[in-house]
């Protein structure tokens, strides 16, 4: 069963003046363990794909799954809380909360999401020591680099053991010699945490790392 699926998935925009079609009948099924990078050029529908990915907007056409659970009609409440429980976010500028220390910053998803799981702070300590800051976990992230300030970020997006990890740009703001770093520990982590972790990208050097890539151009796959 896939971690995430879209089935024919059409998103229409319609402006006013102009009807926008940024996704035209895409399909696609990444499983657990899956390391997938979607490329293509500014406009051409990757942060609209992020956003059906993420729960965060509803298709006009088409059907989504997320761990075999059709999300399509689903109220407001339930994506999220589907998507405290099953989705993960890494972004570009990071977006920690300057007060707070880098295991805070983790904790933060488990203290929303609250099921029940047994200590969040040792879960965050875990992850945090997994991607090399077990010595950075009462820094603040103004104390940080910008490749320690995105592992922060990549655990922070895994602290709820999520089946789906989303990275918009994840290589943007950082220099070559730390993009390989944090490419090396989604690709560990992708695997050691059973969980499909899916890159949107202009970054050619993410796909030397990834298990596939999807090319998409005016809202279409190529």
């Amino acid at each position: 069963m896939a971690a995430i699926k879209l089935d024919n998935v059409t998103r229409v925009y319609d402006t006013g003046a102009e009807t926008v079609r940024a996704l035209d009948d895409v399909s696609v099924s990444v499983e657990r363990g899956e390391f997938l990078t979607i490329m293509g050029p500014s406009g051409s529908g990757k942060s609209t794909m992020l956003n059906m990915l993420g729960l965060l907007d509803a298709p006009t056409a088409g059907t989504i799954q997320l761990d075999g659970e059709t999300m399509n009609d689903q109220s407001e409440a339930d994506l999220t809380e589907a998507r405290r429980r099953s989705i993960g976010f890494v972004f570009q500028d990071f977006y920690l909360v300057p007060s707070l220390t880098a295991r805070e910053n983790v904790e933060l998803p488990a203290i929303f999401y609250d099921d029940g799981a047994p200590n969040p702070r040792s879960r965050a300590t875990d992850l945090l020591n997994r991607v090399g800051l077990g010595d950075r976990l009462e820094h603040l992230p103004n104390e940080l680099s910008g490749g320690q300030k995105q592992r922060v970020a990549i655990a922070r997006g895994l602290v709820n053991g999520p089946a789906v990890l989303l990275a918009d740009e994840p290589t943007g703001n950082l220099d070559r010699d730390t993009s390989h770093t944090i490419l090396e520990e989604f690709t560990r982590l992708a695997d050691e945490e059973n969980v499909a972790i899916i890159a949107v990208t202009h970054d050619e050097l993410v796909t030397e790392y990834t298990d596939r890539q999807i090319d998409l151009v005016d809202g279409v796959i190529r």
